[in-house]
């Protein structure tokens, strides 16, 4: 892990070009006029070490979770003076059912439902982080759902309401409604809800060479959002730097100063494929270049299900990586039906606490996933999510998933969270 350093949360435009040799902004964004292609790069079979794992034929042991280095117990949900806690979770995918949910009688959005009963976890950490799948472009673009999402600004009223401070925007669905639909998402977070970090998507060069970096108690954090794609819309003429994709020239340099600037580093990568419940190559030779370059924490959205959580080291230098490969999904109401639907319906909280070890160096000292589930039924506020442990048979067999998927029930879910997590899931 890095050594502690005294960095105040800032966004670091001018130190960024010092440190990178009084480059343009321009040069660190890959100015070509349209949407940077990552390298292509191969990974002998050896070159990381899995340390811990939870694939679907494995289990975590608890014995393996960090026992905690804070120095001060406490009896609320706060940190300690030497911790910091986060979380994150997957994405929220807001489908044409869900959107009508939130439709009120009097025409207005409302999307608080679906976050009332997870509502106090996410309060109650330090940073709570949340994948924004589909961009905020407002009703003046048309409410739609797949394939070409626009969600209402209310939609981000609810994630703010909810306690989230950071929104990953980072995904294949930003340019769903091109620039117009983009310019006006990061309009409505910038005119109403400036103390909102988002990232992944920009208007400017300036503000994507920005790294966010986060302190609290001594402990400074920088987070990266990338995605792999647009779905193939080309980023908008004159904007390369419109949404941050998974370029590896960009990616490293960002990673470098990141490192320079925080203690801790935390990248939201937009990755794998869709519907996998395990990881795959291209996730696989994302994360060797994530941990060859220093990142200290993975947190995975994209495959719209939730996929194993594992420890990975660098066999060269002995540095340590923990990867959420993909948290799934936490609201949605897909049109899909068959087999593995009811896998979508499934998602996770990454749940991590950061501390200051007796050398002052920042470590993982706990870490867990709390599964959720997403409940559909038809009506208006019909969609919420609830902690896996607080959803009843009884809720279960009301999901109006079932039509679409008649495997689903709580049983299931349990089952799936066993087969992916192992023992590591509350």
């Amino acid at each position: 892990m890095k050594k502690r350093k005294c960095i105040c949360t800032v966004y670091i435009l001018l130190l960024a070009s010092m440190l990178l040799g009084c480059a343009s902004p321009d040069e660190g964004t890959k100015n070509t006029g349209s949407a940077p292609q990552s390298e292509t790069r191969e990974y002998p079979a050896d070159e990381r070490t899995v340390i811990e794992s939870t694939p679907q034929s494995e289990t975590i042991s608890s014995s393996f979770v960090p026992e905690s280095t804070s120095d001060t117990e406490t009896n609320d949900n706060s940190a300690s003076p030497r911790e910091l806690t986060l979380l994150m979770v997957g994405d929220i995918l807001l489908h044409t059912p869900v959107e009508e949910s939130a439709l009120q009688t009097d025409g207005s959005y409302r999307f608080d439902t679906i976050f009332a009963n997870t509502k106090e976890s996410i309060q109650s950490a330090d940073l709570a982080l949340v994948n924004q799948e589909v961009i905020l472009g407002g009703a003046e673009l048309g409410i739609s759902g797949y394939p070409a999402f626009n969600a209402p600004f209310e939609a981000g009223d609810a994630l703010v309401d909810a306690g989230f401070d950071v929104v990953c925007h980072g995904t294949n669905h930003a340019l769903d409604k091109g620039k117009k639909g983009l310019l006006n998402c990061i309009s409505y977070w910038r005119e109403n809800h400036p103390q909102i970090t988002v990232l992944g998507i920009y208007d400017s060069a300036e503000t994507q060479s920005d790294i966010y970096i986060y302190e609290q108690n001594d402990i400074s954090v920088a987070i990266l959002n990338y995605t792999y794609g647009t779905n193939g819309i080309p980023l908008p003429e004159g904007m390369p730097y419109a949404v941050s994709m998974l370029d590896e020239e960009k990616v490293t340099a960002d990673i470098k100063l990141a490192e320079e600037l925080a203690d801790f580093t935390i990248v939201c990568p937009h990755w794998g494929t869709e519907y996998r419940l395990t990881s795959d190559s291209m996730q696989e030779k994302w994360t060797n270049i994530f941990l060859e370059n220093g990142v200290d924490l993975v947190l995975g959205t994209h495959p719209h299900v939730i996929e194993p959580i594992e420890w990975v080291q660098d066999e060269a230098s002995g540095h340590q990586m923990l990867v959420y490969y993909s948290l799934g999904n936490y609201v949605n109401w897909t049109s899909g039906t068959g087999e593995g639907v009811a896998n979508r319906m499934v998602g996770g909280m990454a749940e991590i606490t950061l501390s200051l070890d007796e050398n002052d160096d920042v470590v993982i000292s706990d870490y867990g996933v709390q599964a959720l589930v997403c409940h559909v039924e038809d009506g208006v506020n019909g969609v919420t999510v609830y902690p896996l442990s607080e959803y009843s048979e009884e809720l279960g067999a009301r999901n109006a998933i079932i039509s679409q998927d008649g495997n689903f029930s709580k049983d299931y879910c349990v089952q799936l969270c066993d087969k992916v997590w192992g023992d590591l899931w509350e």
